[in-house]
């Protein structure tokens, strides 16, 4: 017979699954260049093959995100070469992410750019990502705009904002009843005097003129050292308003660094305010749970699998804080008791109930050691380092 502990965490990794990204197992690099890696996929059809492989051994992520121009270049007609794939391996496609940033014509922005020439052919592209998701019985568009200006008195600001509500407006338009559009922000980068979705506020303003089916993004790395993510969070969710994460670590602004490599307690305290929020409410929050982060120098498929077994002990770390006890501590003001119940449940191990519920799920126990020993690592390095070889990384 399980114990309470064991029962609340089964309960709440059966409900877990988070969304890794394609790109992820792609070669990426810094603004200086790339690294590159023998084994990292060239392909989208590679991509599928390394995220079925991550599902295989972790059970909890059969969505892969995908970004238009690097998964479809074809943009509409390459939805039928990404549903072949879903169905050959298994993998479904997940979040759409259109492309606003990369082409030169975006060097003075999409949605904020003054060429109005230019803000529709960012809105038809937008239309495009939407019908894209349509087809692949896609819910989430993920939006992130790289919008912004570098000095004073070179945009103004008060138009681009406009020029925002209305495009956001106008994609909004387009969804189906069951899509939704995630407005992401970020303080900084590649803008950096000003950005024209900075921080959560902004993004809940665009999300609301935009229209009910807009919802905000956070990403975990976009803020401020040291600012409290899980307030946001909070707010987000008391407004419902939260429609998904971006998850990363930063040891000072958006590093992308592997999720709690950094700061695992800050990602345990988001999953808690999600979790007492469902209990305050008697509801499950509608929420997409997705990885965003840059994998430079760790092997691609080892760190995704590493990133997912963390975010699963952290779920499940929060699965186990008492919210009755918490409420009541919170309402006589019992600051010590309150914060004692985060902690201990922050400080237990719950690796060996989550190896139980593998076993239960005929899962791997260790998810890193099946797939290092599955002999895959070695079988896609022998087949992609030669085309890998070829790549130039180069800053100059």
């Amino acid at each position: 017979m399980k114990s309470s502990a064991s029962t609340r965490i089964f309960e709440a990794l059966e409900a877990f699954r988070i969304e890794i990204p394609s790109w992820g197992f792609a070669n990426t690099g810094t603004r200086f260049g790339k690294f590159l890696q023998p084994a990292a996929a060239t392909t989208t059809e590679e991509k599928f093959s390394d995220a079925a492989e991550v599902h295989r051994v972790t059970g909890i992520c059969p969505t892969i995100a995908l970004h238009v121009l690097w998964d479809l270049p074809q943009g509409l007609t390459s939805t039928k070469e990404i549903s072949a794939l879903s169905t050959g391996y298994g993998i479904q496609p997940g979040s759409i992410n259109p492309n606003l940033f990369q082409d030169q014509t975006y060097k003075h922005g999409s949605f904020g750019n003054p060429d109005a020439s230019i803000r529709k052919r960012a809105l038809e592209h937008t239309k495009d990502s939407i019908e894209i998701a349509q087809r692949l019985n896609s819910r989430d568009i993920s939006m992130w705009f790289a919008d912004g200006s570098n000095y004073p008195g070179t945009a103004n600001i008060r138009r681009r904002k406009a020029w925002f509500e209305d495009g956001l407006r106008e994609a909004h338009s387009h969804l189906s009843p069951d899509q939704r559009l995630l407005i992401e922000y970020k303080p900084f980068e590649p803008a950096f005097y000003h950005t024209d979705i900075a921080d959560w506020g902004m993004a809940i303003h665009l999300a609301r003129t935009a229209g009910p089916q807009a919802k905000v993004l956070v990403d975990t790395g976009h803020h401020y050292q040291s600012q409290n993510i899980e307030q946001i969070v909070a707010w987000l969710l008391s407004e419902e308003m939260l429609g998904g994460f971006h998850f990363n670590d930063r040891r000072y602004a958006d590093d992308d660094l592997t999720i709690g490599s950094i700061d695992p307690y800050q990602v345990f305290r988001i999953f808690h305010e999600i979790l007492f929020y469902e209990w305050e409410n008697d509801t499950e929050a509608d929420i997409a749970y997705m990885i965003d982060q840059s994998h430079n120098l760790k092997g691609k498929i080892e760190e995704t699998i590493q990133t997912v077994t963390i975010a699963q002990q952290l779920f499940a770390k929060a699965a186990l804080v008492d919210h009755q006890a918490v409420s009541q501590a919170q309402d006589c003001c019992d600051l010590i008791g309150a914060e004692s119940l985060l902690q201990d449940a922050f400080n237990t191990d719950v690796r060996p109930i989550i190896r139980e519920w593998r076993q239960s799920k005929g899962l791997p126990s260790d998810p890193l050691k099946a797939f290092l020993e599955s002999g895959y690592l070695e079988r896609i390095t022998k087949e992609r380092s030669a085309r890998n070889a070829q790549n130039v990384s180069s800053y100059a």
